[in-house]
């Protein structure tokens, strides 16, 4: 599994492999029932520790995203992906909001917050 860990991200290891497996099953690279990594092999490919993997194995487990079968690993949950994706909107037009109204506050128009979001995207 390509997973790429940044040390000089502001966000924790943990939270960077949780984020990167929700996107592979999003979109659809992961699939319902695909075996996933043990959580030691995927610590020492990525070079971290098994707590690490394990935080986020239990994070995306309890997120419903992935089961874990005592002795056999982890696999992608049976979930309803649109459902999934529907909340990923609603959680990004929250944060949309969130940037309109600090944006207006700072008077930048639409064009400065499309080219800030080109530029960043």
């Amino acid at each position: 599994m390509n997973i790429i860990i940044s040390n000089s991200s502001g966000q924790p290891i943990y939270d960077q492999i949780t984020s990167q497996i929700k996107s592979k099953i999003i979109s659809g690279e992961l699939k319902e029932g695909d075996a996933l990594p043990s959580m030691r092999f995927l610590a020492k490919e990525l070079r971290i520790s098994v707590i690490t993997t394990k935080r986020a194995y239990e994070e995306l487990e309890r997120d419903g995203f992935i089961v874990s079968v005592t002795g056999k690993g982890s696999f992608v949950a049976n979930k309803n992906i649109e459902l999934i994706k529907e909340e990923h909107l609603r959680r990004i037009e929250g944060l949309m909001q969130n940037i309109v109204e600090l944006a207006t506050g700072c008077g930048l128009s639409l064009d400065d917050l499309k080219e800030m979001l080109s530029l960043i995207y």
